[in-house]
């Protein structure tokens, strides 16, 4: 008891200022945006620090993403300052200054200094409203987390720190400031902060911080879904997508978020498709190659959606029809909690309806899915799946040889799937019967000529 006291008597908050060269640090490791906005800021005679993620990861050795800037400023000031910015927000009022580098637009957001003022909450506590400006002490006591409570002065190249965050940082340990129950009352999208943070960076929870989430994550449930969805991809693109997801579990955030989290990973063979399709998408991210949101949400949902399209063929509705039904039920339980925008749900919806047609290799169906825009996105689902042997890895062949043969052996290996009755039988069947059908019906004049001679 008495060595928790006097920790914590240590570990009382106040500015530390440290030379970054200590750390290894240098101006010229920053983007050049947020060193201008900076500069121009200081130079109409307000503070500005670049701040947060993009400090605690240079900390850490590894290149930020995300370079924010907090200032003095009001987002007014900040906005006649830069022409071209422009203020979001309405809880939390930001602005964004777009550069254009790099081949594209970069955006640098800029917060004011936020103050110790209460701000407005919910019968939950959740603040809906946080535009209370103030000082940067007190803008370092609101932020989430020590490691995050971290500024740097481009020109000083000095770093303030408010709450030991370099000191969590050495120890590996992700701290709260403040109480963590209060924080989490405030937004509770801070406990799943803590997930991502954690398995993205290797930090440990310290026990505060970690053991109120359990019991509190049913705040979540009070987050608009829009919010949640933006969350949930943070996790999916840290490139630790499949640590972020077991960590999720662990602490029990899973339910409020994604409840299928546990059907999914409490069965062997979808647990395995599920790690290989985040795992794929860390390493993509690794090598800087585009990742498809809408795949993501495909991988995470299609054992649902197959177990919902298999129960329906059983009691007895058609293929095609019966999978439209199963993805429009499994999408719409899934939004009641994310928000899946309509162009990442178009994409997932076409990648599940084109995964039967892979099988049918008859006619010219091959060269009609070929054609698809979406099939590479497809295709590389099948592969998936072959991987995890949840489709014979011969189709998958077929499709991967098909891709790079002439024109002629392509109808050559169409011939040799129907021969070998591998080119979708229920599809031949269905060609052999339609041409049947047309055989045995008449055309409309003969049978009016034999209405007449009847008559």
């Amino acid at each position: 008891m008495i060595r928790k006291f006097i920790g914590k008597v240590l570990r009382r908050p106040g500015k530390r200022v440290i030379h970054a060269k200590h750390y290894g640090i240098r101006r010229d490791q920053l983007h050049s945006g947020a060193l201008k906005v900076c500069d121009r800021l200081q130079a109409a005679g307000y503070e500005a620090y670049i701040v947060g993620g993009a400090i605690r990861d240079l900390l850490l050795g590894k290149a930020p993403k995300d370079f924010d800037v907090a200032t003095s400023a009001t987002p007014e000031q900040v906005r006649h300052i830069f022409n071209r910015s422009r203020i979001i927000g309405r809880r939390f009022r930001i602005v964004h200054v777009p550069f254009y580098e790099r081949g594209g637009e970069e955006i640098i957001e800029v917060t004011t200094f936020r103050g110790s003022a209460e701000s407005p909450t919910d019968a939950s506590g959740r603040i809906i409203r946080d535009n209370v400006y103030g000082t940067i002490a007190e803008d370092a006591d609101r932020r989430d987390f020590t490691v995050n409570a971290l500024y740097y002065d481009p020109n000083s190249e000095e770093i303030l720190d408010f709450h030991h965050g370099i000191e969590d940082l050495e120890k590996q340990q992700l701290v709260m400031i403040g109480d963590p129950v209060k924080r989490y009352h405030e937004d509770p999208v801070r406990m799943l902060r803590a997930a991502r943070l954690s398995a993205k960076l290797g930090l440990a929870i310290a026990p505060d911080t970690r053991n109120p989430i359990r019991e509190h994550a049913a705040l979540l449930e009070n987050i608009p879904t829009a919010r949640l969805f933006d969350e949930m991809m943070k996790l999916l693109l840290s490139g630790k997508a499949w640590a972020c997801v077991q960590t999720l579990r662990e602490l029990g955030l899973h339910k409020p978020l994604f409840p299928l989290l546990d059907k999914l990973l409490s069965q062997p063979d979808t647990a395995k498709f599920l790690q290989k399709a985040l795992e794929n998408t860390d390493q993509r991210l690794a090598e800087d190659k585009p990742v498809s949101a809408g795949f993501l949400f495909a991988a995470l949902l299609w054992h649902e959606v197959e177990l919902n399209w298999q129960k329906r063929i059983a009691a007895g509705e058609v293929k095609t029809p019966a999978l439209i039904d199963a993805m429009n039920d499994v999408e719409s339980k899934v939004c009641k909690r994310l928000a899946i925008p309509n162009r990442y749900g178009a994409a997932m919806k076409e990648i599940w309806a084109m995964q039967p047609r892979f099988e049918q290799r008859v006619g010219l169906r091959p060269f009609r899915l070929f054609e698809q825009p979406r099939f590479r996105a497809a295709y590389d689902f099948l592969l998936l799946r072959a991987e995890c042997d949840l489709v014979e890895p011969e189709l998958a062949d077929w499709w991967t040889k098909f891709q790079v043969c002439e024109s002629t052996e392509r109808m050559a290996m169409i011939e040799a799937a129907v021969k070998s009755g591998a080119g979708g039988a229920s599809s031949g069947e269905g060609v052999a019967k339609r041409r049947k059908r047309s055989r045995q019906r008449k055309p409309a004049s003969v049978k009016a000529s034999s209405k007449t001679s009847e008559a």
